[in-house]
């Protein structure tokens, strides 16, 4: 089985990307990235891409599963403007350029409370992205919905505060739909949603689903 990923230099998508290699299932593993990868695996194949032109390598995207993992933050894109293109067109674009080459299974990486109606720029920007990656109707699409993620050894400050916040009231069951999730233990989520038959077309999985068995 063949996977396409894009995201796969970002904190989750990195994880993907070893879950993905280490996985027998998988015999082929193409990244789509911005910056070159330092791996030399057997089952990758690394391509350097220009997402405002991501057309022009099509050709690559011959796929069982993409998965969908790109994203940047406000700060570091600079302006709401930027981060749109990243998050949403880049990923949308890539989507679209999924379903004309027939992958039949597509995992999105959003976010929880993500909809187009939402208050908050982020959520609506996700929520955004789902509906039009939805209206592509390929045959599977597994959007996941993760609370907060973590990363191990972190130095973000904020990061690290708001995670032992939501581990200490998830402990008392309150907002156990924001639970608090490392990259590590999404990735893996994230690989096994991808293997999962799904005859209703469009599945999401939110916030405590990672944790439950849902997958």
């Amino acid at each position: 089985m063949k996977a396409v990923i894009i995201g796969a230099t970002g904190a989750t998508g990195k994880e993907v990307l070893k879950e993905l290699l280490a996985d027998k299932r998988i015999t082929a593993v193409i990244a789509l990235v911005r910056r070159e990868i330092n791996n030399n695996h057997s089952k990758l194949t690394v391509i350097k891409v220009d997402f405002e032109n991501l057309q022009n390598y099509e050709s690559h995207l011959h796929a069982d599963i993409a998965f969908s993992c790109l994203g940047t933050t406000l700060k570091d894109a600079g302006s709401k403007e930027a981060q749109w293109i990243v998050d949403h067109d880049y990923q949308l674009h890539f989507a679209a350029l999924c379903k004309s080459a027939d992958v039949k299974h597509f995992v999105l990486l959003s976010a929880l409370g993500a909809s187009k109606d939402a208050y908050f720029f982020y959520s609506r920007m996700k929520g955004t992205l789902e509906d039009h990656v939805s209206a592509l109707n390929f045959p599977q699409l597994t959007i996941i919905q993760p609370g907060m993620i973590t990363r191990p050894n972190s130095t973000r400050k904020l990061e690290q505060i708001t995670g032992k916040i939501l581990q200490g009231v998830n402990k008392i069951g309150l907002l156990s739909g924001y639970r608090a999730i490392t990259t590590h233990q999404l990735a893996k989520e994230i690989v096994k949603a991808g293997f999962v038959a799904n005859n209703t077309g469009i599945r999401r999985l939110a916030g405590q689903d990672l944790f439950n068995g849902a997958v």
